[in-house]
This record gives structure tokens, C-alpha cells and sequence, in this order.
């Protein structure tokens, strides 16, 4: 989960596994694979890192075949 801020000022959280994509106009937006759009106040650059450090905490980015490495060393 990373958290962002709405317009207004107040804080919730997202789960970053469901961020379709991330678009920057005047604020930033946000879709979720469930077609749920959120407008926040956050840099889509701070998003991006939270969401990194998020995978990080999960161990996502831990997995060679999700960074792409072809062949694994046993």
C-alpha cells in the first residue's frame, strides 16, 4: 500500500498492485486496473518511488523473472 494525498489535504492509501497507470496533467492521476480514477496531489516522481519501495517491501522486485533476468543462476 503507498500513501497519497487527495486535493483537499487528506491522506488514504492505494494498493500500488492495482495501478494501471499513473498520468501527469496539472495534478496527477491516478487509474486502477478496476477502471477507478483518484486525482491527488503527489508528483507522479513520488509515486513512482513509493511504489518502488512498496514492490521492495514485498519482495515483488526480488523475483529474476519479474526484472526481466532471462536466465537464472541455481
Amino acid at each position: 500500500m503507498i500513501k497519497v494525498t487527495r486535493l483537499n489535504g487528506t491522506t488514504f492509501t492505494l494498493n500500488a498492485l492495482y495501478i494501471e497507470k499513473i498520468e501527469s496533467f496539472h495534478d496527477t492521476t491516478i487509474t486502477l486496473t478496476t477502471g477507478n480514477k483518484y486525482i491527488v496531489k503527489d508528483s507522479m516522481e513520488d509515486i513512482q518511488q513509493r511504489i518502488m519501495e512498496f514492490y521492495q517491501t514485498v519482495q515483488l522486485l526480488s523475483n529474476p523473472y519479474v526484472r526481466g533476468e532471462e536466465e537464472i543462476e541455481e
